[in-house]
């Protein structure tokens, strides 16, 4: 029997859905706030296990800090031996150690570097915006060819420009960045003197007013286009060696992600409608990887921020690398345990933010 427009069976289902869908647009707030909650949470808990982490494997280090600190000379003095110890809390029992570093902690106190004797906070407060800027610089860099590459390597497979750029992805993560670092500081600075030397500003420039600790924009802000251009220069070598390698990272896995969803249905739907290329990449594929792709990206942005130390050095950058290393080779303990902590909470602020970003982009991670 055929239904009017006036039949229950026909104005039912509607109405159904009518009150069901005003539920459903207020709760999905909840999920997601329960979602960000939660991650929240746990990179609070996996924080002081950073801080326990980085504590306990800095003090199993061999050596004798007071040694390394004082010189072996002094370090015969038991009196200048017993002061040292005493100023910087060395003294007291490990369990001791850790509840008054984690009391600092909660002040903001890193504790005094025994190299700089400065507060370490002040001296990472320093260090910290140097490598960020090269690696803001890198990460943008290289999602930007990274993405690129991979969706042109997959939408060829097979064909010579696929090839092509699968050599060159695997030449990027074969070559030592150290020696790349070498290699284009000869050819540039030396051979082509179209690069500055080592630094983040040429001895002709002063350092602009600080606001963000990046030279660039702190430059810009200050009106300083010429400090800003310098700055900027110097920029161009060690940008360019953590790109290379991190495009070639990116490519090969944004590579593998398209693939997979070019075999989706939903793709070949699309494209059997005759939709563009440029729109089926743009809403369907590269969105369907968008999720891979972001937890690569991530975990390359915590990886530009932590292993710059050779690169920094051949470019005499003040990073944290520098730092790290300067610290490592004094037995610095603060000053170690104050590069370790800053680099585990990256790591976790990189992983948070990319978290939440989940449950932004797919709904089904934050209703899991």
């Amino acid at each position: 029997m055929t239904r009017t427009a006036g039949d229950t069976g026909t104005t039912a289902g509607p109405r159904r859905n009518m009150r069901r869908g005003p539920a459903r647009v207020r709760g999905t707030g909840h999920p997601f706030a329960r979602y960000v909650l939660r991650r929240v949470v746990t990179s609070l808990l996996l924080l002081v296990g950073v801080t326990l982490v980085t504590f306990v494997l800095t003090n199993l280090v061999p050596g004798d800090p007071v040694a390394a600190s004082l010189g072996q000379r002094a370090a015969e003095d038991p009196a200048i031996v017993a002061q040292f110890r005493a100023e910087y809390g060395l003294d007291k029992p490990l369990v001791v150690q850790y509840v008054t570093y984690l009391g600092n902690l909660l002040h903001g106190n890193l504790g005094t570097s025994t190299t700089t004797h400065n507060a370490v906070s002040s001296d990472l407060a320093a260090a910290v915006p140097a490598t960020l800027e090269i690696a803001l610089g890198a990460i943008v860099l290289s999602v930007l060819i990274g993405v690129l590459f991979g969706t042109l390597a997959a939408y060829r497979r097979g064909k010579t420009t696929d090839h092509v750029l699968r050599v060159v992805s695997l030449a990027g993560l074969s070559v030592p960045t150290f020696w790349l670092a070498l290699v284009l500081y000869y050819a540039f600075y030396f051979q082509l003197h179209i690069a500055p030397g080592s630094g983040r500003l040429s001895s002709d420039f002063n350092v602009p007013p600080t606001i963000t600790g990046l030279y660039t924009v702190d430059a810009l802000l200050a009106g300083q286009l010429d400090t800003f251009l310098d700055a900027l220069s110097h920029l161009f070598l060690p940008v360019l060696v953590l790109t290379l390698y991190t495009v070639g990272l990116l490519t090969r896995f944004v590579r593998t992600a398209v693939l997979e969803i070019l075999d989706q249905d939903y793709v070949r739907a699309a494209r059997a409608k005759g939709l563009p290329t440029r729109t089926v990449v743009r809403a369907y594929v590269l969105r369907g990887a968008s999720v891979p792709i972001l937890t690569v990206v991530g975990l390359a942005f915590g990886s530009l921020l932590s292993g710059t130390v050779l690169v920094e050095s051949v470019f005499s950058w003040p990073g944290i690398g520098s730092y790290a290393y300067q610290s490592a080779s004094h037995l610095d303990l603060p000053g170690v345990m104050g590069v370790g902590l800053v680099i585990g909470a990256t790591y976790l602020l990189v992983n948070l933010v990319v978290d939440i970003l989940y449950g932004v982009i797919d709904p089904r991670v934050r209703l899991a």
